[in-house]
């Protein structure tokens, strides 16, 4: 039989129990709380965006012409090197002149020689002329007179053809430059044979002073500029934003550009038209030949817009990880919209206003179904910078 005392020594036991199982679980439950990871999240909301479309474009001058000589001769003098700056007609090479100088001699020997006909045929004619009038040669003697002198006049008219044509290759042998611009490649020094008919030019003279950017537009994109034919995509260009260029290097160039034309015909084998933009190149900073990337904006009003590193693809499907109210993440799929500016995605579905995401450790610490300590990015940033 269970004394009195025996039943408040049970009690209190118990009652110590309780409360250390209280303790010890509140306590783990704490300590499980401090284990999970710090991660980095934003809430979604709508709004604006400027979104920039990027294309790969090539850059090329403005007139890119190529020097190829008008005479075929040897290379005596390179007046100019690569990369050099050139004025309309600066002298660019000197042809062996020899032969052509040889030329313009002869020519000019001709016409003296032709003008000494021309001469003495009008002497004779003038006489017999005079000799024709008194009766006494005949009109048909006369009209030989007459006749000897046309065709002297149009030898020396030959002979002086001849002078221009020789005068002309002579100056032939002087390439120079057709318009400002920049030296290209000179693949051939002095010494070497140049000639109208050689394949490879004697060097490219690129103008500039403004550039063109080369860049792509599929046919979906065609469509969407003109919103499926309810505007023409001449209005359609006259009225888009200025567009910017991205360098190689990922830099932005200073000067903002005008898309100018669009093909009137679009690629079967690739299925886009090429468009141009023009860009002013008054430092020089763009040559002809580099390349980059064209960025058009894009306003958008009312959407959901994510950075693309809280996103993760599985079987070509983008998901994001949702964060609920008691820190749990759970994987969602949404779609995103096929332009991008390679930084933020654009969701269509998937995502509601107000919705908290993961945008830290995606692939790596976060994990369908964990536990996490969300903060906001700013706010991690500065944890970190501290």
């Amino acid at each position: 039989m269970r004394t009195k005392f025996q039943s408040v020594a049970i009690f209190a036991a118990s009652a110590s129990l309780a409360l250390l199982t209280a303790c010890g679980g509140g306590a783990g439950q704490q300590q499980m709380q401090q284990q999970a990871p710090q991660i980095a999240t934003m809430v979604v909301e709508q709004g604006t965006s400027d979104l920039m479309s990027a294309y790969p474009a090539t850059i090329k001058g403005k007139t890119d012409i190529d020097i190829r000589p008008q005479v075929s001769g040897f290379i005596t003098k390179v007046h100019v090197d690569e990369g050099q700056r050139v004025h309309k007609g600066q002298v660019l090479f000197t042809l062996d002149q020899v032969q052509f100088q040889a030329a313009v001699d002869q020519a000019q020997a001709a016409v003296a020689l032709a003008q000494t006909g021309v001469n003495t045929a009008a002497l004779t004619a003038k006489t017999k002329q005079n000799l024709y009038e008194k009766n006494i040669i005949s009109e048909y003697e006369n009209q030989l007179a007459q006749n000897s002198l046309a065709q002297a006049q149009a030898q020396l008219a030959q002979a002086k053809a001849g002078l221009v044509t020789a005068q002309k290759n002579m100056a032939y042998t002087v390439v120079t430059a057709p318009s400002d611009g920049i030296v290209g490649k000179i693949p051939n020094r002095e010494g070497s044979l140049a000639s109208p008919s050689m394949a490879q030019p004697l060097t490219t003279v690129s103008d500039t002073g403004d550039v063109y950017a080369y860049f792509s537009l599929t046919e979906k994109d065609l469509l969407n500029m003109t919103d499926n034919g309810a505007s023409t995509l001449e209005e359609r260009i006259k009225s888009m934003p200025e567009v910017q260029l991205r360098l190689a290097d990922g830099s932005i160039y200073p000067y903002t550009g005008k898309i100018a034309t669009v093909s009137g015909t679009v690629d079967n084998t690739t299925g886009s038209s090429t468009v141009r933009a023009l860009f002013k190149n008054s430092n020089g900073m763009l040559r002809s030949g580099s390349t980059g990337q064209v960025l058009v904006p894009n306003h958008l009003e009312n959407i959901i817009s994510i950075p693309q590193k809280a996103t993760s693809e599985i079987q070509g499907k983008k998901f994001v990880y949702v964060v609920n109210d008691s820190n749990m993440v759970a994987s969602v799929p949404v779609e995103i919209s096929p332009v991008d500016d390679g930084k933020n995605y654009i969701v269509l579905s998937g995502l509601e206003p107000g919705q908290r995401i993961v945008i830290e450790g995606v692939g790596t610490v976060v994990r369908d179904g964990i536990t996490i300590r969300p903060t906001e990015a700013g706010q991690q940033q500065a944890q970190q910078q501290q």
